[in-house]
């Protein structure tokens, strides 16, 4: 069905990439064919060859994504690490990029353990908006940014990045990772990013039961360069991953809202707890960068992630999420039930602790991921582990 630019959120989310097959099935089938027929030599009977290089599923997930991002183009991977992965594979070698400082441990692994091996070296900082001018070298060709960031939440203002970016060097690529947002409550491409990256693990996908990785972007000529990068690694997913994360994709809205509205609720009880020593939370007023959040996000929300560092160190934070009784003690985030983990010893493990500190990933932080259960269940849920953790 076609979706028109004027279509609100809600509209494209259900109908952007649905199309009806010869039966008029409502849902597309999933297509799970390797290879297509073709008329004769190089005359394929439709748009597809090979399903490595295309499938009918992942472009209806790749067209969706594109347009709740405000994009042309949308890819589709078979993981965010694979997306990220991509994006740096097309950078050429000895490149140097910038990264915001506090990532997700994937990505910080893939900048300093892999991307090095074709010569790319990475400066990280805490601030872009203060460190870049002095950062950037001749042979910079990215900027990558989290916001809000996994997992302290920090907030970048893209819109400011992308105009020092541009008066440095118009040329370089400045990418978002919206993970933690989802294309509902933020569209870096808006504010001047050249490419939005997604786990679409996490909040596309909803359900935690599907691995995999989107980006979107308006450049033809970068999406060309990437597409061919997609198809000749082949880091693609499946028919059936692509149809059951575009299959999650429309309730997106619903899921993303309720996830926001309750996590609001939670972040202000652990900010006003006697047991908190402080709260990483976007949607309060008390962020640093709240401002930020009112121009970036819809409706100033601050989305279903949340950390805080909890009184008693990594002995109380240890034995507060081994306490919860609705929040799971696991990795991942944004599925529709509520997880919470330790990321100093389990999703950023893997980064020096004098690095983790600096980025504000002490032994005692907790993240949780919000989920859509009753919020006054899962704040009753908070209380009892604090209880458990003071006693």
């Amino acid at each position: 069905m076609t979706v028109f630019p004027t279509d609100k959120f809600a509209t494209k989310a259900i109908h952007a990439g649905a199309h009806t097959d010869v039966h008029g099935s409502v849902i597309e089938p999933i297509s799970l064919s390797t290879t297509f027929k073709q008329h004769a030599p190089a005359q394929p009977v439709g748009a597809y060859e090979y399903s490595r290089s295309q499938n009918p599923n992942r472009k209806n997930l790749e067209d969706a994504v594109a347009a709740l991002e405000n994009a042309k183009f949308g890819l589709a991977f078979s993981s965010g690490s694979a997306t990220t992965a991509v994006i740096l594979q097309s950078l050429p070698q000895g490149a140097h990029a910038v990264s915001i400082g506090d990532v997700y441990g994937g990505t910080h692994r893939y900048f300093t353990k892999v991307a090095q091996a074709h010569g790319v070296e990475t400066d990280f900082t805490n601030d872009l908006v203060r460190d870049l001018p002095k950062l950037v070298k001749s042979n910079t060709k990215l900027v990558w940014i989290e916001s809000p960031t996994n997992p302290t939440l920090k907030v970048t203002d893209i819109q400011q990045v992308n105009d020092i970016v541009r008066k440095i060097n118009p040329e370089i690529l400045l990418v978002v990772d919206n993970t933690f947002l989802s294309p509902y409550l933020s569209n870096p491409l808006d504010f001047g990013a050249d490419v939005v990256v997604h786990s679409a693990t996490k909040y596309i996908n909803g359900h935690s039961d599907v691995v995999l990785g989107v980006l979107a972007t308006n450049n033809e000529e970068l999406y060309t360069k990437l597409q061919f990068l997609q198809n000749a690694i082949g880091a693609i997913p499946s028919p059936f991953d692509s149809w059951l994360a575009h299959r999650g994709l429309k309730t997106l809205h619903l899921r993303v809202r309720q996830a926001s509205i309750s996590a609001g609720k939670i972040a202000q009880f652990l900010n006003d707890s006697e047991f908190v020593e402080s709260v990483n939370y976007p949607g309060l007023k008390t962020h640093p960068n709240y401002d930020v959040v009112q121009k970036q996000h819809r409706e100033a929300l601050g989305g279903g992630m949340i950390s805080f560092r909890i009184k008693g160190g990594a002995e109380a934070a240890s034995k507060f999420s081994s306490a919860t009784r609705l929040f799971t003690l696991a990795e991942s985030l944004g599925g529709i039930e509520s997880l919470l983990e330790v990321p100093a010893v389990m999703t950023h493990g893997g980064i020096p602790k004098e690095q983790r500190e600096a980025s504000g990933v002490y032994d005692n932080l907790v993240r949780l991921s919000v989920g859509i259960e009753d919020a006054d269940d899962l704040l009753d849920d908070i209380k009892q582990a604090m209880q458990k953790v003071s006693n």
